[in-house]
């Protein structure tokens, strides 16, 4: 059976990775119980009521960690970006013309899609027990799909190349030192972070949410990062087809 991800799950892998957000956090309706909520009680034993403030503060400390790991997220997913480049990332297409091997790329050959695992599980933080589950196994079963789409792709246009740098680096458990030297690519690090806007803002969305409490400002800062997202890719594009 080939597990590789189709061309069209690849084409709108967006759309894809949406719905296992959406599905995870729809699980409410069948499981009501938030997992930090569940993980701090179990912490905490049977000490604490279900409305006691110390399990409160520990369910507010477990969502702050899902903050963190949403904000490394961001980050790994930035400093990727920054060697990548913004167009091919958010790029529909398949590119397979190009081998980077630079940066966070001579740690771990997928670091776009380790972002996307470590969001869904720091957004997990904010779902029920149930829709965590869904989040992180669904993430990390769709990006293995779409790497073992891509690694086709970049083992046909690159052949005995690319098979080195596939034997030296692993594909999503990071190495703490480089596997591979480094090239003379630089990294272009306003458009590594700009690209990837509305990964900060969820990170910083979760922090204010595990501060306040407040789901409003959650959603707030969520939709301002998105439109700021949205205005500078189609600003991006358009410049691209200026210059076309």
């Amino acid at each position: 059976m080939n597990f590789r991800a189709s061309e069209f799950e690849f084409r709108y892998r967006f759309f894809f990775i949406g719905g296992i957000f959406w599905l995870g956090f729809s699980l409410y309706f069948l499981d009501k119980t938030n997992v930090s909520f569940s993980t701090a009680r179990m912490i905490l034993g049977k000490t604490a009521s279900a409305n006691s403030p110390q399990l409160d503060r520990y369910t507010q400390v477990i969502i702050g960690l899902g903050a963190l790991i949403a904000a490394l997220a961001a980050l790994i997913r930035s400093w990727a970006e920054a060697y990548l480049h913004s167009s091919v990332v958010h790029d529909m297409e398949l590119h397979s013309d190009r081998l980077v091997a630079d940066g966070p790329y001579r740690h771990v050959r997928n670091p776009l899609y380790l972002g996307n695992i470590l969001l869904a599980v720091g957004m997990g933080t904010m779902a029920s027990r149930a829709g965590f589950f869904v989040l992180a196994a669904g993430m990390t079963l769709l990006c293995y799909r779409l790497i073992l789409r891509e690694e086709a792709g970049l083992l046909e246009s690159h052949g005995e190349s690319y098979r080195g740098y596939f034997r030296s680096v692993p594909r999503l458990w990071p190495s703490l030192r480089p596997r591979v030297p480094a090239g003379a690519r630089r990294p272009n690090w306003l458009d590594g972070f700009l690209g990837e806007t509305f990964m900060w803002a969820f990170a910083i969305a979760i922090a204010v949410f595990a501060w306040t409490e407040r789901l409003v400002h959650f959603w707030i800062i969520v939709g301002a990062g998105l439109a700021v997202y949205f205005l500078q890719n189609s600003a991006r594009k358009k410049s691209e087809n200026s210059v076309e």
